[in-house]
Formats: C-alpha cells, structure tokens, sequence
C-alpha cells in the first residue's frame, strides 16, 4: 500500500487546545483533530495503457470510463491520436504530464513504449522535479494479419458510426487508391502492405529507440525484454474475456466487476451500441498467397505475438482460468514450433499467487 505524503496540511497552533465554543474560522481540523489522515492509495496508482491501434482499445476504454465513475480512479486520455514516435522534448513533456496527474491514475494514449526509470537525463528530470517512477503498464493485442487487415480496411471505409467516416479520417486518399484490391496491394508490394508500415505491434513495447522501428531481431528482443520488466498484462483480444478478469485479479481498484459490466447487456447498453458502430466495414479476405506473402512479410511481428500468447496462456494457468478459445492456426512454415511452456502443470506449493504479484511490482 502507498501512501502519500501530505505536504500541504501544516498548524501553526503551538499553545494551548482553544476553548470550546470559539469563533468560526479560529478554529480547524488539525486544532481538533490533529492531523488529517494521509490519502492512501491503491497500489499500484499509477497505470499506463499504451494501447495499440485496432486492438479492441475503443472497447476497453468505454469500459474504463464507466469504472473510472464507479470506482473513483483518475481516466487521464490524449486528444492525440496519430503521434505514436515522440521526439525527446516530447517525451519529457508526455512523462511530465503523465507524471504529474492526480493518483490513483490510469492514463491511456496510442504511443510507443515511455521507460520512466531509464538511467539518462529524463530520469533525473523527472524524479527531482515530479518525484516520478515508472507506471505499470499493461496492453492488449492480437493476430498481426487480422490487425492489418482491420486497419487497411477502416482507413478506406470507416465503421457502421457512418459512411463518411472514413472521408475525414483519410480525406486526402485518392480513389483509386482508396479503392485498391487488397491482394494487389500485397503481391505487387505496395508500401501499405509492405515493412516497415507493416511493423506495427512490436515498436509500442520496443519504446522510442529508432531501432525500435526497424524490423528485425534487435527490436523484437528488446521488446520482449519491456513486456517482461515493465508490463503487468499484456493480453491478446481473441481472448478478451480472460484478459479482463485477469486484469480485475491484478488491479482491482480499477477494474473489480469489469467482466460483469461487459456482459450486461443493460448497464452496457447505450456502450455496446457504440461498439457495435466501431465494427470496421467492407472487409475482404485476401488470397490464400497474399495471406501468406503476409506471414512472411511479418515474421518478427508473429514471433512476438506468439511469445506474448504463451506468456498469456502461462498466466491464465496459474490463476485457475480454463480458455475455451478453438486451437489456433498453425504457426506460418518459417516458425520452428516448439511445444507451449503452458503445457506442463505448475508446481503451485513453489510459488503463491500473491508471492508472485508482490514480485511483480518490485520490478
């Protein structure tokens, strides 16, 4: 539990108890009472969600504003939706900012990965003017093709929210390339469909390195590296059901009946309506070539996706959640498949479960 200082709440009173019955404004809480008690907090109170694009975060959010009421946490969001690379004095302004939001707070923003506690000038700026460490995090994302194709499609032709959506969304878009096939666009390699636009996921855990952005093995380690030091969840949105009942075990000032309120059809309702409308339309299948042409395309992409599943699946084993999700695809030819570390059962006398949440937040 944290518990925070109270600075501001100082007596100046140094002799004797006033008596009963003096004037208004002579006397305060701190005469009578002593000290206010100090806020206590949460822990953790501060959560960042830096979610990625197309990956059921318009759902998680309209959630997380109806338990932002309920439960009295601070939901800080971003009118910023297309800035996901920040240059230095941006990323010192955005830690500031997220830094100096009132606690318990969850801020949520489209942007790459933010290390707080890295050893360069940032981290010295940050702890001696704002007293800042870094947030939790947390994320969700999903099949890399499935979340390009989501993407290629709503960029040309919005969502059930209207028909014009898309106009102002991309109205600079020619025609004919709004109107483009999607298997041209893969097989003739388009820039759309090809790297580095379709290296996508791994740069919001790789962080604001250039590398980061460059497809290859430095960015997917790195990356993985993050998800494993810094990040609390990161679940995947085939399974989302289970990603927020794990995210109600780990958080629960933030999301205790999560789950409930998103399959109440009734305290939802006027929410589903809305995410219902944010349904991409007009989407098309590829080829069975332009799909695997993707899969190529996105080997490091699917490396990682799959190495967060198995991370995911391992969570969800050790707290006692059975997935009734189908089996999944087999992993394109250019995998080496290797059995889940899920499939072996976990010695749980080793290791409590909050044991391993309170090792969790020491990171």
């Amino acid at each position: 539990m944290v518990i925070l200082p109270n600075r501001g709440a100082t007596s100046s009173h140094h002799g004797p108890d006033p008596p009963l019955g003096v004037q208004p404004g002579n006397s305060t809480y701190l005469d009578d009472h002593g000290p206010p008690p100090s806020k206590v907090l949460p822990f953790p109170s501060q959560v960042v969600y830096n979610r990625v694009g197309k990956c059921g975060s318009r759902t998680v959010v309209l959630l997380l504003r109806i338990l932002s009421e309920k439960h009295g946490f601070n939901l800080v969001t971003s009118d910023i939706h297309n800035k996901t690379r920040l240059t230095k004095n941006e990323q010192m302004e955005l830690i500031k900012n997220i830094s100096t939001a009132e606690q318990p707070y969850l801020f949520t923003r489209h942007v790459h990965f933010l290390n707080f506690s890295s050893g360069n000038e940032t981290r010295v700026y940050v702890r001696a003017r704002f007293g800042g460490d870094q947030p939790v995090y947390i994320n969700i994302i999903r099949d890399p093709v499935n979340r390009f194709l989501s993407n290629y499609f709503f960029r040309r032709f919005g969502d059930w929210r209207g028909e014009q959506n898309h106009m102002i969304r991309t109205p600079s878009m020619r025609q004919e390339e709004r109107y483009l096939d999607i298997n041209e666009c893969i097989l003739e390699n388009y820039p759309e469909c090809s790297n580095p636009r379709l290296f996508y996921i791994i740069p919001y855990f790789c962080g604001q390195h250039p590398r980061c952005r460059e497809p290859g093995e430095w960015a997917l380690e790195r990356a993985k590296l993050n998800v494993n030091e810094n990040f609390l969840l990161v679940g995947i949105l085939e399974e989302l059901e289970d990603v927020l009942l794990l995210l109600e075990r780990f958080l629960p000032h933030y999301f205790k009946g999560v789950l409930g309120i998103y399959k109440n059809p009734v305290s939802l309702a006027e929410h589903r309506k809305l995410g219902n409308m944010t349904v991409t339309v007009r989407k098309t299948v590829p080829s069975p070539e332009a799909v695997q042409t993707l899969y190529q395309r996105m080997r490091y992409e699917y490396e990682f996706y799959h190495h967060v599943r198995e991370q995911f699946h391992l969570l969800k084993r050790k707290f006692g959640l059975k997935s009734h999700v189908g089996k999944p695809p087999p992993r394109p030819q250019f995998f080496i498949p290797t059995p889940l570390d899920t499939e072996e059962p976990i010695n749980d006398e080793e290791q409590d479960d909050e044991k391993w949440l309170e090792d969790i937040y020491k990171r």
